[in-house]
């Protein structure tokens, strides 16, 4: 593991989330975060996780009684491994990920394409900022919903035992092709003791 995870003998995962460009690196979605955005958002038809790493917020899809295609551009385990959702032809009603942070752009733009329905990706509040955003994005495609949370994500990497709280603030970003303009939301807090 690196060493940067280990700060004073603790564990201090948000001062050091990346996109694992070379594959061996990745964070598994906690399944109280993905309970959230379900007991708030109704999802019909299929639905594809496009980053679905060790399967930890698919497991939480199918639980929930969801049709779910699985893939990733890494083998991890689980899913289809070797697709990458930037570049394929591949479309769902509905799209729920986690996506690597350096590729968050990227995946909205291609989940306008490649939904028909809604696509919700997980990602850091701080997402809502930016210029570069403001034009590519949310001046002309905005999400229909933003599901803030109200109680901290910690990501770990696989395998590393989960303590302590993030210091990150993370919401759902939701596009629904059935809704215009924006709408702030507040997740209530419960869910990671409800679902841990």
């Amino acid at each position: 593991m690196d060493a940067t995870y280990h700060l004073g003998g603790g564990y201090k995962p948000t001062l050091k989330r990346f996109a694992d460009l070379n594959g061996p690196d990745y964070f598994p979605t906690p399944r109280w975060a993905t309970f959230a955005l379900l007991d708030n958002e109704k999802f019909s038809g299929d639905v594809w996780e496009s980053a679905c790493g060790d399967g930890a917020m698919s497991n939480v899809l199918q639980e929930a009684g969801l049709n779910v295609f699985s893939s990733d551009l890494y083998q991890r385990g689980f899913g289809e491994a070797g697709v990458d959702f930037l570049d394929n032809e591949i479309t769902s009603e509905n799209i729920i990920t986690n996506p690597p942070y350096n590729s968050a752009e990227g995946f909205v733009q291609q989940g306008l394409k490649k939904s028909t329905k809604k696509f919700a990706l997980l990602l850091r509040l701080a997402f809502l900022e930016g210029a570069n955003r403001n034009r590519s994005i949310f001046s002309t495609n905005p999400p229909a919903r933003v599901w803030v949370f109200s109680e901290r994500i910690t990501f770990y990497p696989a395998g590393v035992e989960a303590k302590g709280s993030g210091t990150t603030a993370y919401a759902w970003f939701v596009w629904d092709k059935d809704t215009q303009g924006t709408e702030l939301c507040w997740l209530k807090p419960g869910y990671k003791a409800k679902y841990r």
